[in-house]
């Protein structure tokens, strides 16, 4: 009895040593491949609306999948986009063919120094067989809006946009128009060239969900976009484009991703991030609360673009950037400096404690 009971603590502490030699990441690793999680809200039909989509643009564009990735999800966020970037890196195109991968209104608002607010949101025009005035609409009466060079148009112009981004609705001559659901304003703007442009105030940065950065192609993706467009031989790129999803599709869809859920831990997450923001000394300027709720909102639909009904502190991480570095101000001594707002973005990111 002695000798078995012998053998089997020796079996034990055998057992034991092999235990401690596993790393606890393949420990973790197995213990993930055992759990499956079962989503509340069925997501399948959204995940597989936003492969079709991602396959149609990706037809045309090579490469670019961040930025499709958070173009598509600033649609299920319901919110608007700022698209930045040198001239000839397909910002233009790859708003119209997003838009034609949609089967719902579109519009395209070249904005120009002579641009007048009744040019965007429309006027009222007197008509002589009824002896009243009618209200023509202008273009903005559409479901997604591509405004081409935003800060080409003066102030007062851009300052037309700030109600009909925020509230999906223009009041004119006193009465009060509501947009067609959903509405989305996709804006592109250059970085480089500044002459007969008009910076955009902070208030109007503000109703941009994502700032997206459009880098140049690497070599083997400009290889191919040349090959792409030796093989199109002269058709029109858009031609390519098949649309999948309607209005009342998308429309349900966001309602779906307001429908993810988040812990308080990691609404805590979001707090500490923004409020790190007010408090760094190399930015003049913090994230306000409406930063907060676009991180919540993009978040949210991060999850829901990879199948889940919950947000994880990865989808904060990812949407913390493209939210953020249009709302703060880096001070002007580390901006001569070089300092950007996405490397002061990245050091707050890592010194917030993730929650676990």
């Amino acid at each position: 009895m002695e000798h078995q009971e012998d053998t089997n603590n020796k079996d034990k502490k055998s057992m034991d040593k092999q235990e401690e030699n596993v790393p606890n990441e393949e420990i973790t690793s197995d213990i993930n491949k055992n759990i499956h999680f079962e989503n509340r809200i069925d997501l399948l039909p959204l995940q597989q609306g936003i492969d079709l989509i991602k396959s149609e643009i990706s037809k045309v564009i090579v490469g670019q999948r961040s930025m499709i990735d958070m173009l598509v999800a600033s649609i299920l966020a319901n919110g608007h986009a700022l698209i930045e970037g040198v001239p000839g890196v397909a910002k233009t195109i790859s708003a119209k063919l997003l838009a034609k991968s949609l089967d719902i209104g579109f519009s395209r608002i070249q904005f120009t120094p002579d641009l007048m607010p009744s040019d965007i949101l429309g006027t009222s025009v007197f008509n002589l067989k009824t002896n009243e005035f009618e209200f023509k609409e202008g273009p903005i009466f559409s479901n997604m809006i591509l405004i081409d060079e935003i800060n080409r148009a003066p102030a007062k112009t851009q300052a037309a946009l700030f109600e009909v981004m925020e509230e999906r609705q223009i009041t004119i001559d006193g009465k009060k128009y509501n947009m067609e659901l959903p509405f989305i304003v996709l804006a592109t703007q250059n970085p480089i060239e500044q002459e007969g442009t008009y910076r955009l105030p902070e208030a109007q940065l503000d109703r941009f969900l994502f700032k997206i950065d459009i880098d140049y192609p690497n070599v083997e993706e400009e290889v191919e976009i040349i090959n792409r467009e030796q093989a199109l031989k002269g058709q029109e790129k858009t031609n390519q484009i098949t649309s999948h999803l309607n209005h009342d599709q998308i429309v349900s869809f966001q309602n779906l991703v307001n429908e993810i859920r988040i812990e308080s831990h990691l609404v805590k997450y979001i707090a500490d991030i923004i409020v790190s923001t007010r408090k760094n000394p190399f930015l003049y300027l913090g994230a306000s609360p409406r930063a907060s709720i676009a991180i919540l909102k993009a978040s949210k639909a991060f999850a829901a673009m990879e199948g889940r009904d919950f947000v994880t502190p990865e989808d904060i991480k990812k949407a913390a950037i493209p939210v953020l570095q249009h709302r703060v101000i880096v001070t002007p001594e580390r901006e001569m400096e070089g300092v950007t707002t996405k490397q002061i973005i990245n050091q707050i990111i890592e010194a917030v404690e993730i929650p676990r």
